[in-house]
């Protein structure tokens, strides 16, 4: 994994463009109500509570963490090193491999290129790697269903702020002066709630969506290059068939870093 702050900037921008906004308006302080956060936040987490087991919710500080990385999506060395495997079990056979697979930085990859060494036939590799990579996926994807649901909860909540204090101050209308100040409380659990889902949750969500689907597809990519392998294809047929998962671009990129020589000898 990589570290990546640009979400963390991003929040911090948006979070800055909102009370700047605010304080434009007025002093701050006008738009700082403990109960109105109180209701949203919580209310909406205790939401959380009852929609999801206890240990998925333990994994929302880990989920936070996922946040500051990026998964590590260089195909283009995860082309390298399937390519090199396959040249090297063509020359000296499958099993001159077997040392070559516990250094491999790709977990799939490795329980893959085993089950080959081993001499599984295709259509079990294909079976157990696919159930591996539908394991991946379930477990990925429970972070970005929570933070989504955190999401849809946090603006019903902060709408029900509101009600709470509409109905507090319909219930006591002896001074009409009153009225303004009571009805800007009421509405700021309103702002939270939208404020809470449009900058924190949902975009967290997405974020950890995209993480996953980046992920799977290197994934998806690693299963084609193992069983391109298992079948015996030519490791020229493997590389075509692997790039057609990355940007002509990075294809590109790649062969000018390569020494020249070596471009032309191919």
């Amino acid at each position: 994994m990589k570290r990546s702050l640009t979400p963390i900037i991003g929040m911090i921008l948006g979070i800055g463009l909102v009370i700047y906004a605010m304080s434009s308006s007025g002093p701050l302080a006008g738009y700082f109500d403990v109960p109105s956060l109180i209701i949203t936040l919580l209310g909406s987490f205790c939401a959380l509570l009852i929609s999801y087991p206890i240990e998925t919710m333990k994994k929302v500080p880990g989920l936070m963490k996922k946040l500051l990385s990026s998964p590590d999506t260089d195909r283009v060395t995860l082309i390298e090193n399937m390519i090199q495997i396959t040249k090297k079990s063509r020359v000296e056979g499958i099993l001159s491999i077997e040392s070559d697979i516990k250094e491999l930085p790709y977990p799939l990859m490795k329980y893959g290129l085993e089950m080959v060494v081993d001499g599984t036939d295709e259509e079990t590799i294909k079976e157990l790697m696919t159930v591996q990579l539908e394991q991946i996926e379930n477990r990925h994807s429970v972070g970005h269903e929570v933070f989504a649901k955190w999401g849809e909860y946090a603006p019903a909540f902060g709408m029900i702020g509101t009600l709470v204090g509409l109905i507090a101050m319909l219930g006591d209308l002896q001074d009409p002066s009153l009225i303004g100040a009571g009805m800007a409380t009421a509405l700021l659990t309103t702002f939270y709630g939208s404020f809470l889902a449009n900058l924190v949750f949902i975009p967290i969500s997405k974020n950890l969506e995209m993480q996953t689907a980046d992920e799977l597809k290197t994934n998806e990519m690693i299963i084609e290059g193992v069983l391109a392998l298992q079948k015996g294809d030519n490791p020229r047929v493997i590389e075509q068939k692997l790039q057609s998962y990355i940007s002509p671009r990075d294809i590109k990129a790649d062969v000018n870093t390569e020494d020249p020589v070596a471009v032309t000898e191919r």
